[in-house]
């Protein structure tokens, strides 16, 4: 499949020596994000229509414009509040459509390469802790990581700056000899804004969608490019 490139791709340039303690994203970066697009934008539409005799495509452009209104937030990752919000069973609809939950590629093998160079290695999420649950469950991702920290517990989302800073006070570790990788430029951004040791963007969240390389961050599609 072609890809479109926006950007040249800025190649990650660091020693492992460097790195003590890898912060990793989980939806998009570990995991494929195609389940949690198609998740929020058709599957939740199409029930929210058929419960609400709208066509699907008002049920979207609502639903929409409902999750911009709290992007950046802690309620936009809050399955309570969307079961709240909009009259549905959340977390038994994600359970419905679980089988398109997967592992990007590399990542195992990225994981072990990091449990084998002894770096400590937490998973750092906005996910909502009922979403990590069913995540968790159907990946058997959670015995590699020393500690497995949601945003909700930290009281921010990580694309806010005060975040790191609460995350360091439950967590600690030096930030200097810390990488983070994230598929969402502006969790990078307030990261880089607190001064974070290593910064990689994950350019491919979603197999579905082509790969868009950051203009201000190191980039890669899979995690084998930073197995060396």
């Amino acid at each position: 499949m072609s890809t479109l490139q926006h950007h040249q791709q800025i190649h990650p340039n660091f020693s492992w020596s460097e790195i003590d303690t890898v912060l990793l994203d989980m939806d998009g970066t570990l995991l494929d994000k195609y389940f949690d697009d198609f998740f929020w934008e058709e599957y939740v539409p199409k029930i929210f229509a058929e419960q609400n005799q709208m066509t699907s495509d008002q049920a979207r452009k609502e639903l929409l414009k409902r999750y911009q209104g709290v992007e950046s937030t802690l309620q936009w990752t809050d399955l309570d509040y969307w079961s709240e919000q909009l009259g549905l069973d959340i977390p038994e609809l994600k359970c419905k459509v679980d089988h398109l939950i997967q592992v990007h590629p590399f990542v195992i093998d990225f994981l072990k390469f990091l449990r084998t160079s002894g770096k400590q290695v937490h998973l750092i999420t906005n996910a909502h802790s009922k979403t990590l649950e069913i995540k968790l469950r159907k990946t058997a991702l959670g015995s590699w990581f020393d500690r497995i920290i949601c945003a909700e517990e930290v009281g921010e989302a990580k694309e806010h700056p005060a975040f790191w800073n609460k995350l360091e006070a439950m967590l600690p570790y030096d930030r200097k000899r810390t990488l983070l990788a994230d598929d969402t430029a502006k969790v990078l951004r307030s990261a880089s804004q607190y001064e974070m040791g290593f910064l990689i963007f994950v350019a491919r969240p979603s197999s579905r969608q082509p790969v868009r390389y950051s203009h201000e961050f190191p980039s890669i599609v899979t995690f084998d490019e930073i197995i060396f």
